[in-house]
């Protein structure tokens, strides 16, 4: 009986083996590892908003829109909660990445109208958090392209035959992936006109552009 017990069981390893499901729990566990990442890094830059926000308010406190927009955008992806689950509904993964598409977006527009202020330009604590942000951002980049990658082999051999009768079997699904719209949105700089921006105020005159 143990020697009969024994070959169902060598052969039922040998068929969860042949029928995809190791490579379904390696690849699922590859996407946990890559989310985690990906949330590691946009923690990273939500962390440095607000003393960026402080150091462009010492110099440009009258870009009063653009210092709210980025503060704004912080904080709608603070009330989401980024679980592990997150990635498993395709429309809390939309919110999720369009409120980090809002961050980077008011992040630009911040970056771009800190240009017009020399001083704030040439204050070390602000080329600190720029090139801690620039920096934040190439992670963010890279942490992005692993998860897209993880979630594009997962969902191939979801797909796949015989390996989709296993995914039924044993409830693996598709998983939502950061769209081709939302890249290239994000890779989009933001247009912003200077010629309807508000004056630096008269007690810094060596602010105009």
């Amino acid at each position: 009986m143990r020697y009969l017990w024994r070959v169902l069981l060598a052969v039922l390893v040998l068929s969860l083996s042949g029928c995809g499901y190791n490579a379904l729990q390696a690849q699922d566990e590859q996407i946990k590892a890559s989310w985690s990442e990906v949330l590691n890094q946009y923690q990273r830059r939500s962390d440095l908003v607000p003393n960026l926000v402080s150091t462009v308010k010492g110099y440009a406190n009258h870009e009063k829109d653009v210092l709210e927009q980025v503060t704004a955008a912080r904080a709608r992806i603070g009330g989401i909660q980024a679980t592990p689950e997150l990635i498993n509904d395709p429309e809390a993964f939309a919110k999720f990445q369009a409120a980090q598409a809002q961050l980077s977006g008011a992040l630009s527009r911040l970056l771009v109208v800190s240009e017009n202020y020399p001083q704030l330009k040439a204050d070390a604590s602000f080329r600190d958090l720029q090139a801690q942000l620039e920096g934040t951002e190439n992670r963010i980049t890279v942490a992005r392209n692993r998860y897209i990658k993880s979630v594009q082999d997962y969902n191939v051999t979801v797909r796949s035959f015989p390996t989709n009768l296993t995914a039924m079997a044993f409830g693996f699904k598709v998983k939502p992936n950061f769209t081709v719209e939302n890249e290239r949105a994000i890779s989009t700089p933001p247009r912003v006109d200077f010629g309807t921006a508000a004056s630096p105020s008269k007690s810094s005159p060596e602010g105009a552009y």
